[in-house]
Formats: structure tokens, sequence, C-alpha cells
């Protein structure tokens, strides 16, 4: 269970276990310790700056609790439906130790979720997205280091200066440092311009069309075992929904803003 992962071009190399420590006999993993980092520190950015945006502490706490839940659950039937191949079995479908989550069905759960609670409380739903927004960038930033854990999900072949390498083998792309750099990268954006939002829900709607746009060209970038095809060996279930989520995210901010002006 132990990787030699290198960085040649930046002089690194890591002695890498996807073993974190042990209770009981039972492993615990890096890949869930990231994902629980993730999930913490979204959890509290979120409910440290919500009051001031008009959002009761408690809602973000009911909200990630059962987001949480319900966010693996779709995960895990996301990446069952598009590769029952290597399920096999309904039973093994309950295996998720096994491993096999998408975040796109985490995200399709948790939004769901949240949509459904924000409805049920009579809330802003749009205003409470917008604030929860920079939590699941945080989350999907740290989270995805897990893939560095347990070298997967990486690239094609490349040369290039942030090039990895796994056990001496070719360098390949860093999947994980792009999109992880991607999403720092909209978290900073979203930080600095949300307070200037022309409507509730532009903020989320952005976040849909960046979080898109990356996964667009990051997906079209994987080895060709890690991607969920569409068309086999041309279009990847991924890059379909992230171009969805592109149409989808500015369609949404022009819809909000044209609202907004109708009701001025």
């Amino acid at each position: 269970m132990e990787h030699v992962i290198g960085f040649p071009g930046l002089g690194l190399e890591f002695n890498i276990s996807r073993v974190a420590f042990s209770v009981f006999g039972m492993n615990i993993f890096w890949y869930a310790l990231c994902i629980l980092t993730g999930y913490v520190g979204g959890l509290i950015f979120v409910s440290s700056t919500c009051k001031k945006r008009g959002v009761d502490p408690d809602n973000i706490f009911d909200i990630c609790f059962w987001g949480l839940i319900f966010g693996l659950i779709s995960a895990r039937i996301y990446y069952c439906i598009f590769d029952w191949d290597s399920i096999g079995s309904f039973w093994n479908i309950f295996k998720i130790w096994e491993g096999g989550i998408a975040i796109y069905g985490a995200l399709i759960g948790a939004v769901a979720t949240a949509y459904i609670y924000c409805r049920r409380k009579k809330l802003n739903t749009l205003n409470v997205f917008d604030v929860c927004v920079p939590g699941l960038l945080i989350g999907q930033i740290i989270g995805r280091w897990g893939n560095f854990f347990n070298a997967e999900v990486y690239g094609k072949e490349t040369d290039n200066f942030l090039r990895m390498t796994i056990n001496g083998g070719e360098g390949v792309h860093p999947l994980f440092l792009y999109e992880g750099m991607w999403n720092l990268i909209g978290l900073i954006l979203i930080l600095i311009f949300r307070d200037k939002k022309r409507a509730d829900g532009q903020v989320f709607f952005f976040y849909i069309f960046w979080y898109g746009l990356g996964r667009l060209f990051l997906e079209g970038m994987r080895q060709s075992e890690y991607i969920l095809y569409a068309i086999p060996n041309v279009l990847g279930i991924s890059q379909i929904v992230a171009f969805l989520g592109i149409a989808f995210g500015l369609g949404g901010i022009v819809l909000l803003d044209k609202r907004r002006k109708r009701n001025v």
C-alpha cells in the first residue's frame, strides 16, 4: 500500500502509504481523512461567516449533516450507475469501503438535500446556496488530495515542470493539483466578489459554471481507466455533466440578473 510519488520538476519525492493509522486493527486511510478534513474545514468556514449574511448557523449544521449523508449515498449511486461493470453484483453496491464514489453524485445529492431542507424551513434558498458555496470549494480543494495519497486519478504522460511520477514511472499530469488550484482560484474570486452580487443565487451559479469549466478540460486529460465513458474512448459522462453545468451556470446568472432588473 506504499508508493513513491515524485515531482521531478520541483525536486520533491515522497514515500506515501495509503493508510494513515490503524484503530483496533482497522485501517484508517488518508483518502477518508482528506474528505473528512475538507468537510469539517468547509463547515467551520461557512458556519462562522453565515450569520452576517442572514443565515442561522443551526440551519447550516442541519444542511451539512443531512447533505453529508445523502451526498455520500448519491455519490455511490452515481458511480454504480455509470460503472456497473466494476461493481458486478447488487450487494457490492454497499461495499463503499472498497472505493467507487463520484464527486458529481455527491454534489447532486448535497444540493438536492439543501434545496428540500430550505423549502421545508421556508428559507431563502438561493441565499443559503450562495453562503454554502465557499464551503463546497474548501471541501473539494482539500478532499481532492485523497487522490494524491492513493496515487490514482492522474492524467496522461507529460514532461511539464509540475509532472508527477509514481514508483519511478513516466511523468503524468497531477490532476488533483490542477483541480485544487483551479478551485482555489474560484474560491478567491467568490470571496472577493460575493458581496457585489446583483441577485441571490448568482454566487451559486458562478460556482456551477466555474467548476464545470475546469472539469470539462481536466476530465479529458485523465488516463482512460479513470474515465466513466458515455461514448467509449470518446466522451466521458463527467464531460457531458460539466458542459451542462457551464450552460446551467451561465444561464442562471443571466436569468437572475434579468429578473432583478424587472423587479427594480
